[in-house]
């Protein structure tokens, strides 16, 4: 019995990437991803594992199914969410595909469109732009038609490119974070107004945890002068570290050691769309692992 149990952990912890990669995707939470793979592992320790042709199919479809239903009460939680809500960010410096095939649906601009879909159409998404799953396959873990899962896929997809511009370059995103992280900590006004796009959005989630603004603010002018106004206070005692979070560069803000800010960008052509700043001590952990 305990080696048929090893057995089946040694299974597990293989495909455990690939599970939490899924899970993540679909909930843009650690935390959550972590639970729900927690409970696939609870399923699989009591299923009766001989019966299972296939176990890293079933442990995928055992998450995915977990994370819909999450999902659906995670949406309830959102709309109650203090001021904006964001994805919370995770560490990809060592695993860049965050155990997909491909860094599908991994940046914050995906994910915030993503949030957009149901948690059927999410899922389908998922699978297949990340994973690489056979239309067959996605359509037996959501329980429905081949026909109806490729729809699935085939609105999720003309949702994002119907939303999302063409992103900027990796370098290049990375070139714009360090400029604005310059020109917010000098407060630099004309500095910040050249790198913003005219409508650019600075989204803060502080989760009513922290001190953040509770609403967007929109539009280049309103941007700069939004981080000019608190910079003086902000910026006092601050270290930068630069790393990588859902595939794109960020800055790790700490004071006194102390992580309290994870703030990135998302830019198309030469200039920044959005600002993310993540500040909900709740959501900091997974970015610095």
């Amino acid at each position: 019995m305990a080696d048929d149990l090893d057995a089946a952990a040694a299974v597990f912890a293989d495909v455990r990437p690939r599970l939490f990669g899924i899970a993540y995707r679909m909930l843009g939470s650690a935390a959550e991803a972590e639970d729900v793979v927690q409970d696939a592992w609870l399923r699989w320790q009591t299923y009766d594992r001989a019966a299972v042709a296939d176990p890293v199919a079933f442990l995928a479809t055992a998450t995915t199914r977990l994370a819909i239903n999450v999902l659906q009460s995670a949406r309830v939680r959102r709309e109650a969410y203090t001021g904006p809500w964001l994805p919370e960010p995770v560490a990809t410096g060592d695993d860049p595909h965050l155990g997909a095939e491909r860094g599908e649906a991994l940046g914050f601009a995906v994910l915030i469109l993503l949030e957009r879909l149901s948690p059927t159409e999410r899922a389908a998404y998922v699978l297949r732009e990340a994973f690489d799953y056979p239309y067959p396959r996605i359509a037996e873990i959501v329980r429905t038609s081949e026909a109806a899962a490729r729809q699935l896929v085939s609105r999720a997809r003309k949702h994002v490119r119907s939303e999302r511009r063409a992103p900027a370059t990796v370098a290049e995103q990375r070139r714009l974070l360090t400029a604005f992280v310059t020109a917010a900590r000098a407060g630099d006004l004309a500095a910040l107004e050249k790198i913003l796009a005219t409508d650019a959005v600075s989204y803060s989630d502080g989760g009513g945890a922290v001190r953040a603004s509770r609403f967007p603010v929109v539009g280049a002018a309103r941007v700069a002068k939004y981080v000019r106004a608190f910079a003086d206070r902000f910026w006092t005692g601050v270290a930068v570290e630069w790393a990588t979070v859902n595939g794109q560069a960020a800055a790790l803000l700490r004071r006194d050691g102390e992580l309290f800010t994870v703030l990135t960008v998302n830019a198309s052509g030469d200039r920044v769309d959005q600002v993310l700043w993540m500040m909900n001590p709740a959501k900091l952990t997974a970015a610095s692992r």
